[in-house]
């Protein structure tokens, strides 16, 4: 719409799919798996090679280093008496270690099911994303099966970003991640150069156990805590991004050389001459995707043209190896760490205007009723017409800007075109009830210094819209043509909201006087409804937050699941090859078939995509966290010289201990204390999500309007706290729509 690097990064590294890869003589994981269960028992080395007659040394060294994959996988355990065995068959659980502030933390199983809980004592032995092989005990308390660690898998946990502190003599590293809540031990002669309050990078010498807490090394300082861009520093460290290229990527780039040769360009469709153009943001420098429509008869035929990145990075480079270890692009507000070096990614695919670049076509014919009756894929060479962004064609289009249009007036009737288009396939989507979530984003203006100077809401425009409305149906065309032939893919899947989160956002809704429709079954189109419904209200923002929040996360799989959000039935990601993993993947498979293979000849089995939707997933997930950290850093910052000054604000969370308010207009997040409150004891009423005076009988509730005062702004503690401002007439600062509320009653 870079894991870690040196010791860490070669570790992962061997997670690839590249190594799943048959081998010659070497057996799948799915034939060992087999071979154990067959056998009902425990399992040698020389058993195995014998059962599943491994013959030479190159072929046994090389199956050596599968069932140590598979170890590290947890597919596999390896008891004392070195016997390989299946770790259900053991009755232990494996997975992956999520910690909690509170210093517990569970066991997320790899095969789904209910998490498992560790206590705090289990988890002084291990870091947060560890992978262990644990025993289920027990259930605690509350019903949780809890668990006791068998061992530990695998030390993902290299190296750890945070605070340096000397205290009584003692150095040690205070981790930023609140998940990880051991303390660093840093001997003196392990410190360099680091002072007291720094932030740092420190590799685990030792790793921590039931009696010792870690031992690590000052690998790097990245500086004072209020240094230009140490958050992006902070968050590549602290959620081990890569973002370093190996010798081998560098090598390889430099033979690609700065312009496409003409081999390259021999039997591609010459799409040189139609008046394709890339609209993106004013910032961008990596352009996906060019567009082009014209009208014919029965509707419209439509270009969407792609970056053909395929024909660059080859699997089983290092290249691809790097690509897919990064899994896709991290966008922060002051840098971007790609997927792809930026000889690539800003300079050979990228879609630049005026020079010929290399492309993969969907080719649509688009009725009025925005159905695509046919489309084809070809690859092409291409000259993008132009590099606009969404606020000129916006200005184009819809407030119809005299300078601009005469400015591109050769490439307005194509536009124009793309407009109606647009309509077309905007008046389909809301046919099929497809739920569009419209949240303005936080936008941050940096000064000359690097130093945020303001934020302020950003809001899509129709061209935004457009070009969305083209990357969906170029998506569906692309999921529906590898169903089609049969290629392994990995498809984008979105299912429905799972019954919990849907009952939670019905109470809210209720709380407010609304109602959402399926109560049988839930649909898009209900959700669509609600949203149609509160068009125009002040809490509009927070509710369809709300429906989000309801939602579950998209991932990717190899089985197609269909799109819940936009009322799919299939869907894949084929847009941004550039940046994301997942199309890369689509486009070799496109590929494959455009030069006449099947899927049973194709690099990659069902299985290696599956192993291939996890990284990618998680690979998302990794991205998703580390820039929103990064961005929270950037609010807390910007709010520490605004101490004492007034906002008008929106309650947008109720807790037992107080009331969170996102700031109008900057989406700022700060927490009114319930000491906060007011001189009264305050008790949260959970059906109708509000704090309620005992003695005053005032109320803060969700979607009221708070002004309140900013308190303090820790970035140690990543917290901004508020409290409220008394108006004149109302010293307990009730909230707006609480004061209404009494003089009504």
């Amino acid at each position: 719409m870079s894991k870690d690097a040196g010791r860490g990064k070669r570790n992962s590294r061997n997670r690839r799919v590249n190594e799943s890869v048959p081998k010659a003589d070497v057996p799948e994981r799915a034939a060992i798996i087999e071979v154990l269960e067959g056998a009902g028992r425990p399992m040698d080395f020389k058993s195995l090679v014998g059962a599943l007659r491994v013959k030479g040394n190159p072929a046994r060294h090389a199956f050596q280093r599968r069932l140590k994959a598979m170890i590290r996988d947890g597919q596999l355990i390896q008891n004392r008496r070195e016997e390989y065995c299946l770790p259900e068959k053991v009755h232990l659980v494996v997975g992956r270690v999520q910690g909690h502030a509170d210093g517990f933390g569970f066991l997320i199983p790899d095969s789904g099911g209910d998490d498992v809980y560790l206590a705090a004592r289990q988890m002084r032995e291990v870091f947060h994303g560890d992978r262990l092989a644990v025993r289920i005990k027990g259930y605690d308390r509350r019903g949780r099966p809890e668990g006791t660690i068998a061992e530990v898998l695998q030390r993902c946990s290299t190296e750890i970003v945070g605070r340096y502190l000397r205290e009584r003599g003692v150095g040690f590293v205070v981790p930023d991640n609140p998940r990880i809540t051991h303390q660093v031990i840093v001997p003196d002669k392990n410190a360099g150069n680091a002072r007291h309050g720094q932030l740092v990078l420190v590799d685990i010498v030792s790793p921590p156990s039931a009696v010792a807490q870690p031992v690590g090394r000052v690998s790097q300082v990245l500086g004072e805590p209020d240094a230009p861009g140490i958050e992006t520093d902070l968050a590549i460290h602290a959620h081990g991004l890569p973002h370093r290229w190996s010798t081998e990527v560098d090598r390889e780039v430099q033979t690609f050389g700065a312009r496409v040769p003409p081999a390259a360009k021999k039997d591609r469709v010459d799409l040189r001459d139609v008046p394709l153009v890339t609209i993106d943001g004013e910032d961008a420098k990596d352009f996906d995707d060019a567009v082009f429509a014209e009208k014919i008869r029965g509707g419209w035929r439509v270009l969407v043209a792609i970056a053909d990145v395929s024909h660059y990075v080859r699997l089983g480079t290092a290249l691809d190896e790097e690509a897919q270890e990064r899994g896709t692009s991290v966008y922060f507000p002051t840098r971007v760490v790609p997927m792809l070096p930026e000889e690539l990614s800003n300079g050979l695919c990228s879609l630049k205007p005026k020079v010929d670049r290399l492309c993969m076509v969907c080719e649509m014919h688009v009725t009025p009723a925005g159905k695509v009756t046919r489309s084809k894929f070809y690859a092409a060479v291409m000259n993008s017409a132009a590099r606009l962004t969404y606020d000129e064609v916006a200005s184009m289009l819809i407030d119809e800007n005299a300078q601009l249009r005469r400015h591109h007036a050769k490439l307005l009737p194509a536009l124009q075109q793309l407009y109606d288009v647009y309509h077309a396939l905007s008046g389909a989507r809301r046919q099929r009830g497809a739920i569009d979530f419209d949240i303005p984003e936080a936008q941050l203006i940096f000064d000359e210094s690097g130093r945020i100077a303001n934020i302020q809401a950003r809001s899509r425009n129709d061209a935004h819209r457009l070009i969305e409305e083209c990357m969906i149906a170029a998506n569906v065309q692309a999921a529906q043509f590898l169903a089609r032939h049969r290629i392994p893919t990995l498809y984008r899947v979105h299912e429905g909201p799972g019954e919990e989160r849907i009952a939670a956002a019905r109470e809210f809704l209720q709380g407010l006087g609304l109602s959402l429709g399926g109560l049988d079954k839930l649909e898009p189109r209900h959700i669509t409804a609600l949203f149609e419904a509160i068009r125009g209200r002040p809490d509009e923002e927070l509710i369809e937050t709300v429906m989000l929040r309801a939602m579950a996360q998209a991932d990717y799989r190899p089985e197609n699941g269909g799109h819940f959000g936009l009322a799919l039935e299939a869907y894949a990601h084929f847009t941004s090859p550039i940046r994301r993993y997942p199309d890369l993947l689509v486009h070799r498979g496109i590929r494959h078939v455009l030069e006449g293979g099947t899927g049973g000849d194709f690099s990659y089995s069902p299985g290696h995509m599956l192993e291939l939707g996890s990284l990618c997933s998680a690979a998302e997930r990794r991205a998703d966290d580390a820039t929103r950290e990064a961005v929270q850093w950037l609010k807390i910052e910007f709010m520490q010289d605004k101490l004492g000054e007034e906002f008008d604000g929106i309650i947008t969370g109720v807790t037992d201990f107080g009331v969170f308010v996102t700031l109008k207009g900057m989406q700022i997040d700060g927490l009114v204390h319930v000491t906060s409150l007011g001189n009264d004891y305050f008790d949260h009423d959970r059906t109708r999500h509000r704090m309620v005076g005992q003695r005053s009988g005032a109320t803060y509730g969700l979607t009221d309007e708070l002004r309140v005062r900013v308190a303090r702004a820790s970035l140690e503690d990543r917290k901004i706290d508020f409290v409220p401002v008394a108006t004149a007439g109302q010293p307990e600062s009730q909230p707006r729509a609480a004061r209404k509320r009494r003089r009504r009653r």
